[in-house]
């Protein structure tokens, strides 16, 4: 069973990530109408938000961008920084989303913010439990079934939590690159939903992954299974 699910979720994750790349490759090579870049299109989103304390900035490397509300920057990969194709502004916009999230203080992506520090802790736990447990034995089976299985618990937790977050930046960005004039109706628009539609499967296989592992430990306690 755990080799059936380990095959299913790398699976899973590899279609996810081949579906973003490809999407991503593909909408990378049309412009956006409005000949703005990504770094433009995410200042005009804050600065139609009234958000003057979030810095833009570019970063080496494919598919990096990200926001970091911890130092409150934006970050962009640089193909996506200086880029004017539809890809760029959609994943500029999406990140701006996040920092209109934390300027709103949208409920879950404060959520997300605070479990970080004990989601980072259960992966380790997750990733280590079971080779110590192998090589030492310092825990009994059950008792240490029982740890990975909270753990995965605690992963599968803040995946779901993510899932909002990003589904609801992917639509906060649509709406203002439209209400904006950075992308047009119809073909430019539903270029940048495929995108970001294709971007959120791989947050759904995270939760999916995690929620798989999560059973995998814990339904076996949960029937009385010690073997």
């Amino acid at each position: 069973m755990f080799l059936l699910i380990l095959i299913g979720t790398m699976a899973i994750s590899f279609w996810a990530s081949s579906k973003v790349k490809s999407s991503y490759a593909k909408y990378s090579r049309y412009a956006n109408s409005s000949g703005m870049t990504g770094a433009q299109a995410a200042a005009a989103i804050l600065q139609n938000a009234g958000i003057r304390d979030v810095q833009i900035a570019a970063q080496r490397g494919e598919l990096t961008d990200h926001y970091d509300p911890m130092r409150k920057r934006l970050l962009l990969s640089e193909n996506n920084f200086y880029g004017r194709s539809l890809a760029a502004v959609g994943i500029a916009a999406h990140e701006a989303g996040h920092a209109l999230q934390h300027a709103s203080a949208y409920a879950p992506l404060h959520l997300r913010m605070a479990s970080v520090g004990i989601t980072n802790v259960a992966s380790q736990l997750v990733t280590w439990l079971p080779m110590l447990f192998m090589f030492t034995g310092f825990l009994n089976l059950v008792g240490a079934l029982w740890i990975i299985a909270i753990g995965w618990g605690i992963i599968m937790a803040f995946n779901l939590v993510t899932l909002p977050v990003e589904f609801d930046a992917s639509a906060r960005a649509k709406k203002l690159l439209l209400n904006l004039g950075i992308v047009s109706v119809g073909a430019e628009e539903e270029g940048v939903s495929k995108m970001l539609g294709a971007a959120a499967l791989t947050y759904v296989a995270a939760f999916l992954t995690s929620l798989a592992y999560f059973l995998c430990y814990l339904l076996p306690l949960l029937g009385g299974r010690r073997d």
